[in-house]
């Protein structure tokens, strides 16, 4: 059962009155007292209705914004399309980032929360099996997540499984048959999950055996001497890597060339995100985009229609259209068949077959 503001003030040994204005104002309050009705709160796992607050005129009119890294464009983008709409909504942007790791995301929501955010945008590891998430559905405030891929929580995404089958098809069209796929820690990422459930299944429907993805540290600036002596020697090589995202396909690309592989002639390479940064390289990166500021708007409009109470009869996962974009990292394996690989974005639908 869900507690009141009744019992954590019967708790603490205060009225209502009083733990009222140490939530709201807790600068007004004796810091023993204070001290007695947060005890009492974290005891009883209370937490202020964002609705009640509402409905009392005591808005902040702020919203927490929650995301792994700003170092990677994707979510940039995302953030700058929120705060479109935020700026011109009236609304203060609150941002707070979490280098994937769980108990920073934990940290970061129960920051906001005390800020007395009217709302929340998130990026986490695991949406369908978080357990703050589940806190945040029980207690507030609302929240719409971006780029978790779920249909269990409010969400606006992209199909993380079609976009990585799609793109790994259009390698195989390429003749290639040897694909690899690099991810950082699946485990810290529900979105290169997916990615890799897509690769699978793609390399299974040409007949051919995927694998494990080889997993690297998202965060450094090149890759280990040990993956890339995996990627770069060897007869059975790979000659495509379908990378989980557009920042390690650059990484990538560099090490290939201190190993002396040419991109694509060597080694054909697929990026994930679409960044514009892509197609100033040389050659430009091939790579599954996503529409990463219209994520972020969509992602706002829905927080604003779960503030408003019009969110009724709106489906929990929103995915938004991908695209193939045919950069230069890719060559035909000989014998390949080039129109095959431009009828790619034709093939039926796998989720269908």
């Amino acid at each position: 059962m869900t507690s009141t503001i009744k019992d954590v003030a019967a708790h603490a040994g205060f009225s209502i009155a009083t733990v009222s204005r140490a939530i709201n104002a807790p600068h007004t309050v004796n810091p023993v007292t204070l001290a007695k009705v947060r005890e009492a709160i974290d005891a009883l796992k209370f937490r202020p209705s964002p609705l009640g607050r509402q409905l009392r005129g005591e808005r902040t009119r702020l919203i927490g914004v929650v995301l792994p890294t700003l170092a990677n464009p994707v979510f940039a983008e995302c953030l700058q399309g929120i705060d479109e709409l935020a700026s011109a909504q009236g609304f203060r942007l609150m941002l707070m980032t979490t280098q994937y790791d769980a108990q920073r995301e934990r940290h970061a929501i129960e920051t906001l929360r005390a800020q007395r955010v009217e709302g929340l945008i998130l990026t986490v590891a695991d949406a369908d099996t978080h357990p703050l998430l589940d806190e945040l559905d029980a207690d507030g405030p609302l929240y719409v997540l971006m780029h978790n891929d779920t249909k269990r929580r409010p969400s606006v995404s992209v199909d993380n499984h079609r976009a990585a089958f799609d793109g790994v098809r259009m390698l195989i069209a390429h003749g290639h048959r040897r694909i690899l796929m690099l991810a950082g820690t699946l485990a810290a990422s529900d979105r290169a999950r997916q990615r890799h459930a897509g690769y699978a299944q793609a390399m299974q429907q040409a007949g051919l055996t995927p694998a494990p993805a080889l997993e690297v540290d998202f965060n450094a600036e090149a890759l280990a001497p040990s993956v890339l002596a995996h990627l770069s020697t060897g007869p059975a090589r790979p000659t495509a890597l379908f990378c989980s995202n557009d920042l390690l396909a650059m990484v990538v690309m560099r090490g290939l060339r201190e190993a002396r592989l040419r991109v694509p002639q060597d080694m054909s390479i697929l990026g994930f995100d679409g960044l514009a940064m892509g197609e100033l390289l040389a050659p430009p990166l091939a790579s599954i985009g996503t529409p990463n500021g219209e994520i972020g708007r969509a992602a706002w409009q829905r927080l604003m229609a779960r503030i408003g109470g019009d969110y009724a009869g709106a489906s929990l996962g929103l995915a938004l259209p991908h695209t193939l974009r045919e950069g230069g990292t890719i060559a035909a394996i000989a014998g390949a068949s080039l129109s095959e690989a431009s009828g790619q974005r034709c093939m039926p639908d796998p989720t269908r077959a």
